[in-house]
């Protein structure tokens, strides 16, 4: 989508018709998916339809907020503008997503991590030090007690506990599918402790970025409203901002809507109010994205010193439980031995 919004922006910069422009990229598209999508526009194109319509026959490869541009673009005849546009709001789009999943990865690789070796500590590990602890015949410390049986319940209970997992993750995905679910769960999502604050900065640069394009091009404010909702995604700010949407159209301005939603923070909310008395909304909420892209990327390059505490707490407890309920009957042995 990138490479074919820069390319048709190009091609349409320099005057080349189209029809023709497209059969270019059909011709020279890599993916054949790709290549066939740019055919069925083509041929919806020879047959009367606007570009915009053809775009709307898949929606799969073009969002409704592209649409909707490329139905700006015609009505003004700005389309290779337009282009140019979307090319730029897709690869901010791209950046975004793929500097919080480079932020997730390494705190979610660790806990997974971390799980696992519990596992194969209480499967593999203790067990083994069970039988020298029978062997022994005395009482044992409460933390071994505790130790010894937490790994039994895993012994004698994984096969169970590896379907009650499985079924969790399944049930989880089929409740995350539905519309109610998604929107929980995002919601939960935002709330997370360090990675809550970077997800929610990364959807509100998304829909200040989208917005101000939007309005630029020349959208009316409730459709740009509309549009950008669908951009952010997570779907609890989105139906923040259809609410927002709605408020303005019952005649508040954008700020009083803004406000009403309470996912803005002060300082943006002055912007709005300022672009808002001065004209120059589209201006000012272009600012307001670049200011969360900057506020995300400065979270993404501290988020290792953030949780490294954490992680390294974590593990240390980890550590000193095991220390305490192997290493302790052990010791109690060795001073008995010792006397002797």
């Amino acid at each position: 989508m990138l490479l074919f919004s820069r390319q048709l922006h190009t091609l349409l910069k320099a005057g080349v018709p189209i029809l023709r422009a497209l059969n270019g990229l059909q011709e020279s598209a890599i993916n054949p998916a790709m290549k066939e999508v740019i055919q069925e526009i083509r041929e919806s194109l020879e047959g009367g339809r606007e570009l915009s319509a053809s775009f709307a026959r898949h929606p799969k490869v073009f969002s409704p907020f592209y649409v909707s541009m490329v139905r700006v673009g015609e009505a003004t005849g700005m389309l290779e503008e337009i282009f140019l546009r979307l090319f730029e709001h897709l690869e901010f789009e791209r950046f975004m997503r793929e500097q919080v999943k480079a932020a997730l990865r390494y705190p979610m690789f660790v806990v997974i991590a971390m799980a696992a070796a519990v596992v194969v500590i209480n499967l593999f590990v203790i067990p083994a030090f069970a039988k020298v602890f029978a062997g022994f015949g005395a009482d044992l410390p409460l933390m071994t007690k505790i130790l010894l049986a937490t790994s039994k319940f895993f012994v004698d209970w994984w096969p169970y506990l590896l379907v009650a997992l499985v079924g969790s993750v399944f049930a989880f995905r089929s409740w995350v599918g539905t519309t109610s679910g998604r929107y929980q769960w995002e919601a939960i999502a935002l709330r997370f402790p360090i990675a809550g604050k970077i997800l929610h900065k990364a959807a509100l640069a998304r829909f200040a970025r989208s917005f101000a394009l939007g309005t630029r091009s020349g959208v009316p404010v409730m459709q740009a409203l509309s549009n950008s909702a669908q951009t952010v995604d997570n779907s609890y700010i989105a139906k923040r901002i259809d609410e927002m949407r709605e408020t303005v159209e019952r005649g508040e301005s954008v700020l009083r809507s803004a406000m009403q939603t309470k996912i803005f923070t002060p300082v943006v909310l002055q912007m709005v109010a300022v672009g808002e008395e001065s004209g120059a909304l589209d201006d000012m909420m272009d600012e307001i994205g670049e200011m969360y892209q900057r506020d995300v990327e400065y979270e993404l390059k501290t988020l290792g010193a953030q949780i490294e505490p954490i992680l390294i707490v974590a593990l240390g407890v980890m550590v000193l439980i095991l220390a305490l309920g192997v290493f302790l009957p052990m010791w109690d042995l060795g001073k008995v031995a010792f006397k002797r």
